[in-house]
Parts: structure tokens; C-alpha cells; sequence
């Protein structure tokens, strides 16, 4: 440690007193190029996915017709991702795209200001149409806000001045179905103040404040599907989020109570699920269950986009945590490993199915977070950087005081905790640079130009290195990475999952010699044997893999050596199948509790 380059490491705990040293922000999409298996991931969807779409057809012909009794396409959504899609990577096919997609659309708005699939007799209170045109306000505004289209703009404001007007004629009625007003206005709420954002014009912040009494919103945290679906776990967390987006226009304490309580479902009352899953057939539960209906897409999108907000405002570790656990897993788990189709639900018990089309909700949340993700990698931190997600990457920011600075990432992360970081800053510049040490990881070790600055960084914080930073200064974080067994809680009781890092591993039958495919869930697996097996390319080119021992259903007392060798794979892998284990005795065989559940909720 040199005192020349006046070094200066320390652990910062982010809570809501430090807010000014913890407040985050995102960097602009244009500014970052992501590898890896996220940027894998994110070319894919484009490539295979949203270039691949009868748009037409699917997307636009509905809304030309208007003809509609009622139901959802999402084009509002569709919108919203390749706006950001063409942001990030300025490709001509997605940009040509986005501009025809666009301009069809707002050719469709009528005299009064209305989009929508509906017949007039059936428009605003009818299932689904004010959720559509709710994420067509929030696409519409994206376009201006990434692009400075001012036509989107102005299709923006009149449809929500419709909303408005019909709205103010009728405050007290309710949407016409079996879902409550809270359930069917999904995100209209935030369109709303990301269109005050951009306006400026009180309407929009008085409507999702006054009207939709957005600040009052506290609703229990209702489990099960039942009555109007007040335990919708999409629902709540867009309104967490939306509570969120108030608070930064204007602050007040209650506006995060919701997200308080939520946090403490999912972190100490098991709410959330090892793969970074929640919720049951849409709605909330906590038996730890894993087969058929678990894990909505739509519910996977919006806990990491709420999560990446809580990080923003707050700057705890354990949001990005939480945040890796659900992409690599549950989000990655929900899309065909050549990004062609989409799943509704990514259970981690039983057979997962695809889902039949290209609209709807989950197909079109999935787009829109993954075009979020490369904005989840670094962040401006105070007046220096945080890195949150540790992929191959490249992005371009300006500090607090102006100072350009280039990041360079390079790693194979979550293959192993090897990370290098390369900065070139316009000129030397003192600033913190803030890492993410995983929950997982016991301790790192950090070195700045080859001197090792720590040797214990513990994990569940950002550890921050402030010093003057000069062109061509490297950092490299190296965080060990150990097969570990995770206790199984409540329905999973007296069983384990297998992870390494932040990946889950499942047994796929398909891929097994010799398994009874209906012994499985009675096979008792040693811990002491979990091992890396051999390259996989199943889920991604690089994919890993478990070698993994059991004991026979028949040997009752597991005694003698297991005489069943599998190979375990990611939990994306679409022919996984069983991710929770027997074992002898989890409290005495080597299994540890999982580092999210019963985490303190840092708010």
C-alpha cells in the first residue's frame, strides 16, 4: 500500500443516514457495452426474439381494428423494450425497428387521445385496457426521454390526458372484471410520474396522487390466489416501485413503508425462493413450494427493477445480491437457451413449459428488463463508481466533477470470483470505487496495481477503495467460490439446493444414466462429494456443472459409500427438473443456511 497514491480502504454499510455517500445512479444505456452471459443474453432477445416477431400481426393489427371486447397484447411494453434495446446498442435493424413500431402506433390514436385494441363501448373500464394504455404512456415517454421524439411525446400526454378525462368523469367505479382497480392499473402509476418527469405538468403527478392516491397505497401483504387477487406479487412490487419514483420527487418516509414490509416477506417470512423466485400461480405465498405455477416472469422483471431502484436509493449490497441470485437463475430460467421462446412460470420442481405466444404480459416484461440490464452493471456512487453485476464490460461516465472516466471489466464471472477492473480517468482523479462483495463469499481479497490493499473483505457490503485514481490503474477483486448446500426451509424441510456463486444447480432426468425418474425425490445426496463436472452447453457456452453423489432410496440409513453418481446443471437448463435434495442430517453434513434468508431489511 503506497502512501504516494493517499489510498484510503474502508467497508461503507449503506443505510438510509448515509444516503448522500450511498445514493446511486445509473449509467446512460449508451454508454455501456456488456459480454458475458448477460450480454450473451441481451443479443440473443434481440436477435432471436424481438427481430424475430410477427409484429404485425401480433403486435400492431389489434390496435388498427379496435374491435376488441376486452384482453391484452402489450404493445405499451414491446415499445418500452426496444426503445431501450436501441439505446444500448444503436443497431440499425432495432432502431428501424423502433421507429416503425412507433409511428404505426401513434398512427392508430384517435381525435380523443385514445390507443387501445377496444370497441368505444368497451374502452377504460374494461379488462385489460387501461393496464395497455398505461405501458403505452411509459413506452411512448421512454422514446422521447431516450431519443428526444417529440411526436411520442405528445402521443404520450394525450392518451393520458384521455385517461384523465375518463377518469375525473367517473372517479368512483371500479374496472369491469374479477381482478381489483389496483391489479388491472399495473404501472400507470409510474407512467404517470415518469410523464410528469418529462412535462413537468402537474396533471400527471396529481392524478397518480390525488386520483390513485399513490402515497396512501397500503394494502396488506395478502398470500394466495383468491377474491380480486390483492396478493397479485407483480402488482405490489410495481406499486413498491412506483412509491419509490414518488419518493425521489418528493421525499416522505411512509413512501417507503411498503417497500419495508415486502422486503421483510421476502428476506425473513420466506417469500423468496432460491432461484430469486416469488410468488405462487401470480401471488404471493411462502411455503417454499417449487412445482407447477411458480415464479411469474412478470413478478421476476419487477423484483429486480424494484431492487435495482432500492440499490439507487440506498446503495445496500444486499439489493444487488438478491438481484444476481434472481437474473442468473429465475430471469435466465425463463427463456429458451437460443432466446426464441419464453416461459410464464419457472418452477424448480416438475417439468417447466413454454409459453404459446409473443404477447401478453411475462414475454413482454422479460424483453423490457433484460433491455435494463446493462444499467445494472455500474453506477455513479456519491462522487465516485459502484460496480454492482461483475460481467465483461465497457462503459463511459463523467464523475461529479467532471472528470471523464472509462471502465473496463474483465472476468468470467460467475464461472469464478476473478475480476479485473481497469480505469482510465481524463486526468488524475481522487474518487471512491465501490465493490460489491457478495453475501457468498466469506472474504476477498482486493489489490490495486498488483498491492494487495485487503485481504479480508467480508462479504454483504460494498467495500470501497478512495484514492487518486491515474489512467491505466487496475484493480483486481479475486472472491473464492465453494460448492455449498443451502437448508431447505418449510415445504423443503430436512433437504438442500446445490449452488456455487450465485447459480443454483438441478438434476436434469434427461441428461442421467441410470435414474429412476421416480426415485428421485428419495435419493439422499452427499454433500461432502459435490464437485465441478465438466463443461456444459446446454444453458450458454460456458456453462458449468456438479458431479454429485447419492445413496439409494433403498439404503435407508445411507451407510455405506453412494452408489449414484449425476451431473447437476444450472438452473436454466430447460429440462431441469429437481433442485432440492435429501440429505442424512442437513445440520450436521455440511449444509449452511442461505445468505439471504433472514437477511435485516436495510431500509
Amino acid at each position: 500500500m503506497t502512501r504516494q497514491n493517499s489510498l484510503v480502504v474502508g467497508l461503507i454499510l449503506a443505510s438510509g443516514s448515509l444516503a448522500s455517500a450511498t445514493t446511486m445512479t445509473a449509467l446512460d444505456p449508451g454508454s455501456i457495452h456488456v459480454g458475458g452471459e448477460i450480454g450473451r443474453r441481451i443479443d440473443i432477445t434481440i436477435a432471436n426474439n424481438v427481430l424475430a416477431i410477427d409484429v404485425d400481426k401480433d403486435f400492431l393489427e389489434p390496435f388498427r381494428r379496435r374491435n376488441s371486447d376486452g384482453g391484452y397484447i402489450g404493445l405499451g411494453k414491446f415499445i418500452d423494450s426496444l426503445v431501450r434495446f436501441a439505446a444500448y446498442g444503436k443497431d440499425p435493424r432495432v432502431l428501424a425497428l423502433k421507429q416503425r413500431v412507433v409511428r404505426e402506433a401513434i398512427a392508430t390514436q384517435e381525435a380523443d387521445g385514445y390507443v387501445g385494441i377496444c370497441r368505444a363501448e368497451m374502452r377504460m373500464w374494461q379488462l385489460w385496457d387501461i393496464h395497455e394504455m398505461g405501458y403505452l404512456v411509459m413506452g411512448l415517454t421512454a422514446d422521447y426521454a431516450h431519443f428526444g421524439e417529440a411526436p411520442s411525446l405528445e402521443a404520450a400526454r394525450r392518451l393520458a390526458d384521455y385517461i384523465i378525462t375518463r377518469w375525473s368523469e367517473d372517479p368512483d367505479r371500479k374496472t369491469e372484471g374479477w381482478v381489483s382497480t389496483y391489479v388491472a392499473t399495473t404501472g400507470l402509476a409510474e407512467a404517470m410520474l415518469n410523464l410528469y418527469s418529462r412535462t413537468g405538468d402537474e396533471r400527471y403527478l396529481d392524478f397518480a396522487v390525488r386520483h390513485r392516491k399513490l402515497a396512501e397505497w397500503d394494502t396488506p401483504l395478502i398470500q394466495g390466489r383468491w377474491g380480486n387477487l390483492e396478493g397479485h406479487a407483480y402488482y405490489h412490487m410495481a406499486l413498491c416501485l412506483a412509491q419509490l419514483r414518488l419518493n425521489e420527487l418528493r421525499p416522505e418516509p411512509r413512501l417507503l413503508n411498503q417497500s419495508r414490509v415486502t422486503l421483510d416477506f421476502l428476506l425473513r417470512k420466506d417469500g423468496l425462493l432460491a432461484p430469486g423466485l416469488c410468488g405462487y400461480h401470480e401471488c404471493w405465498h411462502s411455503n417454499q413450494q417449487g412445482f407447477h405455477k411458480l415464479g411469474e416472469t412478470c413478478a421476476t422483471a419487477y423484483l429486480i427493477r424494484w431492487l435495482d431502484a432500492l440499490l439507487q436509493h440506498g446503495g445496500d449490497s444486499l439489493y444487488g445480491d438478491i438481484m444476481e441470485r434472481a437474473i442468473y437463475n429465475g430471469l435466465f430460467a425463463a427463456q429458451s437457451p437460443d432466446g426464441r421462446r419464453l416461459r410464464y412460470y419457472s418452477p424448480f420442481e416438475g417439468k417447466r413449459e413454454y409459453f404459446h405466444g409473443d404477447t401478453y404480459c411475462c414475454p413482454c416484461n422479460f424483453r423490457r428488463i433484460v433491455a435494463e440490464l446493462p444499467g445494472m452493471i455500474c453506477y455513479r456512487r456519491g462522487d465516485g463508481l459502484a460496480m454492482n453485476l461483475y460481467k465483461p464490460s465497457t462503459a463511459t461516465t463523467r464523475l461529479a466533477d467532471g472528470t471523464a472516466v472509462d471502465i473496463r471489466q474483465e472476468t468470467d464471472y460467475p464461472n469464478s470470483g476473478d475480476v479485473t477492473i481497469r480505469l482510465k480517468p481524463s486526468k488524475p482523479s481522487r474518487f471512491g470505487l465501490s465493490l460489491r462483495i457478495p453475501r457468498w463469499c466469506d472474504s476477498a481479497r482486493v489489490a490495486v496495481n498488483g498491492n494487495v490493499v485487503e485481504t479480508t473483505a467480508s462479504g454483504g457490503a460494498f467495500f470501497t477503495i478512495t484514492r487518486v485514481w491515474c489512467s491505466g490503474d487496475e484493480v483486481k477483486l479475486h472472491m473464492p467460490m465453494s460448492w455449498r448446500a443451502i437448508r431447505g426451509r418449510k415445504a423443503q424441510t430436512g433437504r438442500v439446493a446445490v449452488m456455487r456463486g450465485p447459480l443454483l444447480f438441478c438434476l436434469n432426468p434427461q441428461k442421467q444414466d441410470g435414474l429412476d425418474p421416480d426415485a428421485v425425490k428419495l435419493l439422499r445426496l452427499n454433500i461432502s462429494s459435490l464437485a465441478s463436472g465438466p463443461a456444459d452447453r446446454t444453458v450458454r457456452p460456458d456453462g458449468l456443472t456438479c458431479r454429485a453423489s447419492f445413496w439409494k432410496p433403498e439404503d435407508y440409513n445411507a451407510a455405506g459409500p453412494p452408489e449414484l453418481h449425476f451431473t447437476l446443471t444450472e438452473y436454466a437448463d430447460p429440462g431441469a427438473e429437481w433442485t432440492y435434495f435429501l440429505v442424512r442430517n442437513p445440520e450436521a453434513d455440511g449444509a449452511v443456511e442461505d445468505e439471504l434468508a433472514g437477511c435485516e431489511v436495510p431500509l
